[in-house]
């Protein structure tokens, strides 16, 4: 008797699964469909991007290997070119690439390569501000004291390894301007502050034996 109903129970669990498949037929092939269709555009996304970053990454080593002074224009246009994809890595290379050979004088140009790279570009959290870092730098013989502090603030307010780095550029730039209270100022937050680089602290402190001692 038990057996029997056993073997009901198991037919009739049987035949609610396979009219439950029939009466949702319809709904599971749309599901199916959709799960294959996220899974063959995730792995096709991914050899996408390798793909992008493969033709990026070629751009970048073809241009600045086959560098040549004759050919600075063209360089120059294809190296924006690179920026212009907000590539992680090669995007920021083609900057400094730029910048260490002399490839555009316009300042305002080299400030609208800058922010397209801090703005629009997923770049690591330090990389970034060391691209904050480049552009004080860059900027700083010839901006003023407010728009160079306008500048590194995202650094100095942050725990950033490059926080030491921004205070001592100002730290510099106040004593090119012999505003050495400033200056000083500067150069003891460096020393005062535990997440300041080791070297740059000990540099901090030469300067202010040397230069700025009472």
């Amino acid at each position: 008797m038990d057996e029997d109903i056993s073997i009901i129970n198991s037919n009739t669990r049987k035949e609610k699964v396979k009219n439950f498949f029939f009466n949702n037929k319809k709904k599971i092939s749309i599901f199916l469909i959709v799960v294959v269709l996220i899974i063959i555009s995730f792995f096709g996304y991914g050899e996408f991007k390798d793909y992008q970053r493969e033709k990026v990454s070629n751009l970048f080593y073809s241009t600045t290997i086959n560098f040549d002074e004759k050919k600075k224009e063209e360089t120059t246009k294809k190296l924006i070119e690179i920026i212009r994809l907000n590539d992680p890595t090669y995007s920021p290379l083609s900057l400094y690439f730029i910048l260490d050979n002399n490839l555009i004088s316009a300042r305002g140009k080299i400030n609208e390569l800058f922010d397209m790279l801090i703005d629009k570009t997923s770049l690591d959290k330090e990389i970034k501000n060391l691209m904050i870092y480049k552009k004080g730098l860059y900027n700083s013989d010839e901006v003023s004291e407010n728009e160079l502090l306008e500048i590194l603030n995202p650094i100095i307010k942050s725990d950033s390894v490059w926080s030491s780095h921004a205070l001592y550029l100002l730290a510099e730039y106040f004593y090119s301007k012999n505003q050495k209270q400033k200056s000083k100022d500067f150069f003891n937050q460096i020393i005062n502050s535990k997440k300041s680089n080791p070297d740059i602290v000990t540099e901090a402190q030469k300067r202010l034996n040397r230069d700025l001692s009472d």
